[in-house]
């Protein structure tokens, strides 16, 4: 016996599990909520998606994309979760005029990075190798002080 899920009275579900659709295309004639509510409301959805979310969203269509590129603020907050360990590259980006995505996109892997270390994540690497498998990227040397001071203080 065919069942209806009650979300969506089309939707059947077969012994229990939900058929999903798998060719979801452009013909689909499912409603974009982006087209369909003010744009400060989108704004202030997609404002409290994660760094990975938002990005996700910006790939989903055209208008999602163009909303989400052409607001800088949206990515300001993320932008200055890494402030607390890339304060003096933030600083110095913002000063050259940089855009809030711009400025995380330059340092949030650097950010990771220093905070793993300053956490004490590579504390007892003994060996290059051993840093291999991890990944690293170009830090200045201000940074490399602050990683150093810390260790020091180990």
């Amino acid at each position: 016996m065919e069942r209806f899920c009650k979300r969506n009275k089309r939707d059947p579900i077969d012994d229990g599990n939900i058929n999903v659709p798998t060719n979801l295309n452009e013909s689909d004639n499912s409603p974009n909520f982006a087209l369909l509510l003010p744009q400060e409301l989108i704004l202030k959805i997609f404002s409290e998606l994660d760094i990975q979310s938002l990005t996700n969203a910006a790939m989903t269509c055209g208008k999602w994309n163009d909303l989400i590129e052409d607001d800088d603020f949206l990515w300001r907050d993320h932008c200055l979760t890494t402030l607390a360990v890339c304060e003096r590259e933030l600083q110095r980006d913002q000063a050259n005029g940089f855009s809030w995505k711009t400025i995380l996109v330059k340092n949030y892997k650097k950010s990771n990075l220093k905070q793993a270390w300053l956490n004490g994540h590579y504390s007892n690497i003994r060996s290059a190798d051993e840093l291999l498998d991890k990944s690293m990227c170009e830090m200045n040397a201000d940074a490399w002080g602050e990683i150093l001071e810390a260790e020091l203080q180990r």
